[in-house]
């Protein structure tokens, strides 16, 4: 029977969310599988990836395949290094400890990148937050002014209709009065 580590596709239209199945190759995508060891949800940025690490190195282990997305999420992870410093410990080309040491150096710069990546996506969504309110403020300061000065506008020709009609109506008074 051929295994294959793959995904299974659940949640709703345009929201999807994956399951990560163990499943015979013949089974169908979301038909019978034999054990589920994870979840992946790409609509997380970055993509959010749970896994239960030991299951899925004791299943490549034992010979199941993953397909080319699970074999990226395994190497994401360090599974497949795990697996391949592993065969090398079995065939004594390196000591177990060596290889555990490789794979924990391995892990804290794959962290390290990871968190870097997660931080400098808040610093952005921050930075594009603070320019999208300066200009909303730049916006608003510009139509008080537009409306301030139309408010000067309407108001000086009122003001000076005012005081021609107070002149004029000061006028006859003084010419009647002569």
């Amino acid at each position: 029977m051929a295994v294959k580590i793959r995904l299974a596709r659940r949640g709703r239209k345009k929201l999807a969310k994956y399951d990560v199945i163990i499943a015979d190759a013949r089974a169908p995508r979301d038909g019978r599988f034999i054990e589920k060891i994870g979840t992946y949800n790409p609509l997380t940025v970055p993509a959010s990836i749970e896994l239960d690490e030991e299951k899925a190195f004791q299943w490549l282990m034992n010979g199941a395949q993953p397909t080319d997305t699970v074999k990226a999420m395994l190497s994401y992870r360090g599974i497949m290094l795990r697996k391949h410093l592993q065969i090398g410990v079995i065939k004594g080309a390196i000591s177990q400890d060596d290889a555990d040491r490789k794979l924990n150096d391995w892990k804290q710069a794959k962290e390290a990148k990871i968190k870097g990546r997660i931080d400098t996506l808040a610093d952005d969504k921050q930075a594009k937050a603070k320019a999208r309110k300066e200009a909303e403020a730049k916006i608003k300061e510009a139509r008080a002014e537009a409306i301030r000065k139309k408010a000067e506008v309407v108001t000086a020709p009122a003001a000076e209709a005012s005081t021609e009609g107070e002149a004029a109506a000061t006028e006859p008074t003084s010419e009647a009065q002569a």
